[in-house]
């Protein structure tokens, strides 16, 4: 009698006949993530200071919007200040609307932004 003899073949959704090979995870350390977190929040008070003024104030929001019109970004810049806003922000304008970016580094490093774009045309 003849027996065909057929390979053997293992497929990656089947467990190796060894069981499954141990995998090696690196070591974790949460400091950074903890300090990011804690700086995110500084950012999203900044971001909430100006949200709170530019909803409770018109004529604060034609100011800004006249200053961005005639192209002052030093005026938008000391606008935004005014308010309070002690973090890093990067201001960009256009004829449709306003896009603030917050951002803060912890040591040296940069570690969180926050975008708030709002129109208003």
């Amino acid at each position: 009698m003849y027996y065909l003899h057929h390979p053997t073949y293992y497929y990656p959704c089947y467990p190796h006949p060894g069981g499954w090979p141990i995998r090696q995870l690196p070591n974790v350390d949460p400091n950074l993530l903890y300090q990011s977190a804690n700086e995110s929040k500084k950012l999203m008070k900044d971001a909430s200071m100006v949200l709170n003024k530019l909803s409770d104030s018109k004529e604060f929001d034609a100011e800004l919007m006249y200053a961005a019109q005639a192209s002052d970004l030093e005026e938008v810049q000391r606008l935004i200040h005014s308010i309070g806003v002690t973090s890093d922000v990067d201001i960009q304008y256009n004829p449709d609307g306003l896009r603030l970016e917050f951002r803060s580094e912890v040591a040296n490093m940069d570690c969180c932004r926050l975008y708030i774009a709002l129109r208003w045309r």
